[in-house]
């Protein structure tokens, strides 16, 4: 990797870890009802204003030792949490999507890597929202369903996919999101919420036909396996209710990498 490529990945970190501040800015003031674009950043417990100079991404919070520096209390950890993976989410963007991962064809040389870094950023604010405030909102599932459909049918119209490959891609979205209904409402609604069930379309007009099955899977499995250990733990209990969006994310990460893969070796199993 030259010089000029490491520079360019270490200013894509930095801008995408702003980028992950001003993500940070719109989860809290979504849920507070406040606006995103106006109005100066303030401590979620004092309320006073963050000086510029204490509301740097990644490395305020370190020089700050997670407290505010006014009322010392503590800092959300997802702060820089978000700011990291956002930062990740552009450097990943920059130096593996957007120079291997790609199509050829114009103008999906440049759509494509765009299209999921967009994606990205919406589904980090989805993963981080539901984890900290137990809710999907619901302009983010219809920001994200619009996205991909909208990508699947310029695939089409460009002959990039089939007509029978994108019909088969909406059964699966709106099958996933049926099948979590059927849970939600045998649950009586206890199982599984509403935000999820709306969620699983997108969900599944990323994942395509059949690998939506397998993210679904993935998810549950993965879901189960944490929700164990936090009992054991003694970080949950039975009842209680726990965020699945984050887990629905996971599986449809896991799926995109590696579903295609676990479909081929299961059919050799059979």
């Amino acid at each position: 990797m030259s010089e000029l490529n490491l520079i360019i990945g270490f200013f894509l970190f930095f801008f995408g870890a702003c980028v992950g501040s001003f993500l940070n800015l719109v989860i809290y003031r979504s849920k507070t009802g406040q606006p995103w674009m106006t109005g100066r950043s303030q401590c979620e417990s004092c309320k006073q204003h963050i000086a510029w100079y204490d509301n740097i991404p990644l490395l305020s919070f370190v020089f700050l030792r997670g407290k505010c520096r006014r009322c010392r209390a503590a800092l959300s950890v997802s702060h820089p949490i978000v700011e990291g993976l956002t930062g990740v989410l552009f450097l990943w963007w920059y130096l593996v999507g957007f120079f291997f991962f790609q199509l050829t064809q114009q103008p999906f040389t440049m759509l494509q890597p765009l299209f999921w870094l967009l994606v990205g950023v919406v589904l980090l604010f989805i993963f981080m929202y539901d984890y900290r405030y137990l809710i999907i909102p619901d302009w983010t599932v219809l920001t994200l369903t619009a996205l991909a459909l909208l990508y699947r049918m310029a695939l089409v119209l460009a002959g990039i996919m089939r007509h029978e490959d994108f019909f088969w891609t909406v059964c699966g979205a709106v099958a996933a999101s049926g099948f979590f209904y059927l849970i939600w409402l045998v649950t009586k609604q206890k199982g599984i919420g509403l935000g999820d069930v709306k969620l699983a379309a997108p969900l599944g007009l990323l994942l395509g036909w059949p690998v939506v099955w397998v993210g679904l899977w993935l998810a549950t499995v993965v879901g189960a396996v944490v929700g164990i250990a936090l009992i054991a733990l003694g970080k949950a209990k039975f009842g209680k209710p726990i965020p699945f969006g984050p887990f629905l994310i996971i599986g449809t990460l896991l799926g995109l990498l590696w579903g295609d893969t676990l479909i081929s070796w299961y059919a050799t199993l059979i």
